[in-house]
This record gives structure tokens, C-alpha cells and sequence, in this order.
């Protein structure tokens, strides 16, 4: 008789003073007792307590003991921005260990975490160095629209500057790869949007899309024909029409040129159920698509349905994987 393989998964707890610990001990709460046992929580067993009491059949682990003053809901505390980091290190060695198969990260504060010592830009940036992968490339999934980020944390000021076709280029393959074997989409279509008004008008507003985009477009296609994968690339798609393009079904993803331009559409149609993953990586990351929400933490109007996605969507990856 055949055994099913299921996933183990990693969850870590995020800065303790913000959303995560009712998010996701909501989550958990409503998950089935099936995907509860293949769940781990690195954080801190007080802080998920005093969030929404004990997490029956949840395996925790006892990452910290902070105090009750160090992990008030909307007051964060220097010691928790030192524990969220120490989360996140604990499920990395856990995964790099084969002990859990897929990450779900619950939203840090990039504040204080950096106040604490932490040098990266986000979760993403920390992972890419951990796991030494080549590339790596941020998509947000939601159930009308995905997108792929080509740079991620840049200042606005900075990105006609810094993107390069290379950048063009991983986001299409990364993300034109995902949709087949991670997501099941056997012949995807993939637009890139535009940098400049009407994609440039032909150089008039700009020549970004025939110096930078175009030509990485064309290496991206190359590398997916070179895998053997049936995708179709577009673009430098009018970036006022390609997101718009995607809702009425012509595209499976769009890849976005700056952190803003993709996810202010992702966030105005999906923003209860898109969830972060991380592309390139030996295991699947996801993450809610919002960050620690102080204003709201501890308040009782916490929604946890992007967590909750998150979840689901970690295990629904990772099963593809370990089958």
C-alpha cells in the first residue's frame, strides 16, 4: 500500500509585538488537525498564549521566554526585535536540516530588526544569502492576479538606474518556472510591464524598455526554451493596461519592474488572500502579504486571511514538490 508523503512546515512567530502571534494562532485554530500535525512554530510559547491561549497539537519551538512587557501587542520592544531574527535563524537551520519542507514567515518589523543587528532589507534578502542561491525573485499570489517583482526594495529614485536585463531576465524565468512546476500551469503566459508612460511610446518617454527590458525579455525566453518549458513572454507591455490585461484572463502573471508598481494592484484586488513567495529557493517560503500592523495588534479586528492563504498555499506547493 501506498504511503502519501505530506510536508513539514516551519512557521516563525515575526516581531511579537505585531500581528503574527494572533494571526497565527487564529490560523492554526481552523486548520485541520492533519495539517496541524505537520506544523512547527519557531517563536516563543508565552507570546502565542497570551495572544489566543493554548495551540492544541502544535509543535512549538521554544525559540525565546520574553517577557510580557517585551512583547505587548502594538509596543515593540528591543528585545523583540532581537527574538523575531532569532525566529527566523531557527527555522533556517531547521530547513537547511531537511527537518520541515516548506516556511511560512509571519511579518517582521524591518526597524526593529534592523535596531537589533539584522542587515538585510527583508525576509527574502536573508533567505537568498542562507540557502546561497543564485537568483531568487519575489511573486505575489493572489486568486485573480500574480506578480513578480524584477527589483524589490529599491528607492523609487534608484530603479531606472540600478534594473538591468539580468533583472528582467531571472524574474521571467523564475517566475515563468514556478507557474509550471510549482504552480501547474503547463503553458503560462507572462507579460512585463512597462517602466516608462505607454511603455515609452517608441523611446519618446523614455528608452529603458528598448536599452534594459526587451533585451532581457529575450534572455528569459531563452532559459525557459532551454528547460524545455512552453511559456510565452510579452512585452514591455503598456504598464497602465497589462495588470488590467491579467484580470481579464490574457496573462498568468506579470512581471513588474519596482516594488510599487506591482504591488499596489496586488494589494487593491487581492489584498485579503495574496501571499508573498519566495521564488529560487531549495524550499518553499510564503508569507502574508501585509506587514506587522501595530495600529492593530491586540485590538480583536485582526484579519488573518492573507496568513491563512499563506499557509495553505506553503502546503499545497511543498506537497507538489515532495510527491
Amino acid at each position: 500500500m501506498s504511503v502519501t508523503v505530506r510536508p513539514q512546515i516551519g512557521i516563525t512567530l515575526g516581531d511579537p509585538s505585531g500581528v503574527g502571534p494572533e494571526i497565527i494562532a487564529r490560523t492554526l485554530a481552523a486548520a485541520p488537525g492533519t495539517l496541524r500535525q505537520r506544523v512547527r512554530v519557531f517563536g516563543d510559547a508565552g507570546v502565542l498564549v497570551r495572544a489566543a491561549g493554548p495551540q492544541a497539537g502544535v509543535k512549538i519551538e521554544e525559540v525565546t521566554h520574553l517577557a510580557e512587557e517585551d512583547a505587548l501587542p502594538g509596543r515593540p520592544a528591543p528585545a523583540g526585535g532581537a527574538a523575531q531574527i532569532a525566529y527566523l535563524e531557527a527555522a533556517i537551520q531547521a530547513a537547511q536540516m531537511g527537518l520541515i519542507d516548506a516556511l511560512v514567515t509571519a511579518p517582521i518589523s524591518k526597524t526593529q530588526a534592523r535596531a537589533a543587528g539584522f542587515a538585510f532589507p527583508g525576509h527574502t534578502e536573508l533567505l537568498a544569502e542562507r540557502f546561497a542561491v543564485a537568483e531568487h525573485a519575489m511573486m505575489f499570489a493572489g486568486p485573480r492576479l500574480r506578480v513578480v517583482l524584477a527589483t524589490i526594495h529599491l528607492p523609487l529614485a534608484e530603479v531606472p538606474r540600478r534594473l538591468a536585463a539580468r533583472d528582467v531576465a531571472s524574474a521571467v524565468f523564475l517566475g515563468g518556472r514556478a507557474l509550471v512546476k510549482d504552480f501547474g500551469v503547463p503553458h503560462p503566459r507572462v507579460a512585463v510591464a512597462g517602466l516608462n508612460p505607454h511603455a515609452g511610446e517608441g523611446g519618446l518617454f523614455g528608452d529603458e524598455e528598448a536599452r534594459v527590458i526587451a533585451p532581457g525579455i529575450e534572455e528569459g525566453r531563452r532559459r525557459l526554451e532551454a528547460l524545455g518549458l512552453e511559456v510565452e513572454v510579452a512585452g514591455p507591455v503598456v504598464p497602465d493596461a497589462v495588470f488590467r490585461q491579467a484580470l481579464d484572463g490574457r496573462w498568468d502573471l506579470v512581471v513588474a519592474l519596482y516594488h510599487d508598481q506591482g504591488l499596489i494592484p496586488v494589494k487593491v484586488i487581492d489584498f485579503e488572500d495574496a501571499v508573498n513567495v519566495t521564488l529560487g529557493l531549495p524550499i518553499v517560503r510564503t508569507s502574508p502579504d501585509h506587514g506587522v500592523a501595530y495600529d492593530v495588534a491586540g485590538t480583536g479586528r485582526v484579519r488573518a486571511g492573507s496568513f491563512a492563504a499563506a499557509l495553505a498555499l506553503a502546503d499545497a506547493l511543498a506537497t507538489r514538490r515532495v510527491l
